[in-house]
């Protein structure tokens, strides 16, 4: 409890609000008085009171009146009302409960019991400050959590669940912001998928995909790639962002390595049902501007740049079973792997030959 706690005294008798007034200013509170019901209710709103110590017997508007105004209002509802009166105890006592007063005093007041029906007043309303301001936190923290959940589930949407997490534990930077970084960019489709859908039946088109998005996507995740975007049989991946990676490169190609090797068993299954299907990739090095790319209700995590054109030339340009690579690419592996020059290749939107080297294996 406060030691300077306010108190309103309502009384139209100047030597009863006098009196009150002297008594718990003595006692270390702070004293506001009014001598009528109208003027109490006026205080009330500006000056804030703690509790409310108020005659029953007034001109113009009882006390009780003025009690039955306090409760109605939201602002007030649970401000502490004491009310006053020299009339008959029990009568009034009632009439007072049933207005929504707190507790009842009888003139002549014995101050003893006036100090001691303050303190524990204040004290109730100290602790319904206290659970109020507790609500407040609390539904501010739920707010903030719901907040954290929706955002987890969107960064879910491209990163693994341990990089979303990070994320939004101060780990890494909002990716969401847009941003440029140089990435390793890697492209993948099915080769004879166009054909194969166009004479299989549906159900057995989307097991396919099935199929293939659950081995890609557990490869994706088991090697920190971010995957930018599922496209039938097609899908993008890059490394080095939201956050930085070491060896990028290295690590693109162990993963389309374990994706073609997984692959492989997946196509010789298909091969059985008679589905011409095979894999081919292309990886790409260079810088990219990266962020979010949509509108509310509707975003997808993107990269835009050369890089990206150049990883999916290179993918619609392999063979079945072939992983292309660009020059950088290469360079970055240094001799981690071992690779085959196929010579410069003239590419869709590339005004010059881009010279071009094949995957053959990664070195133990």
């Amino acid at each position: 409890m406060s030691d300077r706690a306010k108190i309103l005294v309502v009384d139209d008798t100047p030597n009863n609000v006098k009196l009150l007034a002297d008594l718990l200013g003595a006692k270390g509170y702070d004293v506001v008085t009014a001598a009528s019901g109208a003027q109490a209710l006026e205080l009330v709103k500006s000056a804030q009171p703690d509790l409310v110590l108020c005659d029953v017997v007034m001109p113009a508007m009882s006390g009780y009146e003025v009690c039955r105004r306090i409760r109605a209002d939201a602002a007030t509802e649970l401000l502490p009302v004491v009310m006053v009166t020299a009339l008959d105890p029990a009568e009034e006592r009632i009439k007072g409960l049933e207005a929504g007063a707190d507790d009842f005093l009888t003139k002549p007041i014995n101050q003893p019991e006036l100090l001691a029906r303050v303190r524990s007043l204040l004290r109730i309303k100290l602790l319904h400050r206290q659970l109020a301001e507790a609500n407040r936190t609390l539904e501010q923290r739920v707010h903030e959590q719901v907040q954290q959940l929706d955002r987890l589930g969107r960064l879910k949407r491209f990163f693994s669940p341990q990089l979303a997490e990070s994320i939004l534990a101060g780990g890494a930077e909002d990716p969401l912001r847009t941003h440029r970084r140089e990435i390793v960019v890697v492209f993948l489709d099915l080769r004879g998928f166009t054909a194969f859908s166009e004479t299989a039946d549906p159900e057995e088109i989307m097991r396919v995909l099935h199929d293939y998005h659950q081995q890609m996507g557990e490869m994706v995740l088991a090697h920190e790639g971010t995957l930018e975007r599922f496209a039938g049989d097609g899908m993008m991946v890059f490394f080095n962002d939201p956050v930085t990676v070491p060896d990028p490169a290295l690590r693109a190609v162990r993963m389309v390595s374990a994706m073609r090797e997984r692959l492989s068993e997946l196509t010789a299954q298909w091969r059985k049902r008679g589905y011409e299907l095979d894999f081919g990739a292309g990886i790409a090095q260079g810088y990219a501007t990266i962020g979010a790319i949509g509108f509310e209700g509707r975003w997808d995590y993107g990269a835009i740049g050369t890089v990206t054109n150049l990883a999916a030339r290179l993918c619609d340009e392999a063979g079945p079973g072939q992983v292309l690579m660009s020059q950088r690419v290469v360079a970055s592996i240094d001799e981690m792997a071992e690779v085959e020059p196929i010579g410069a290749l003239n590419l869709k939107g590339f005004l010059k030959p881009v010279p071009v080297c094949r995957l053959v294996a990664l070195r133990a």
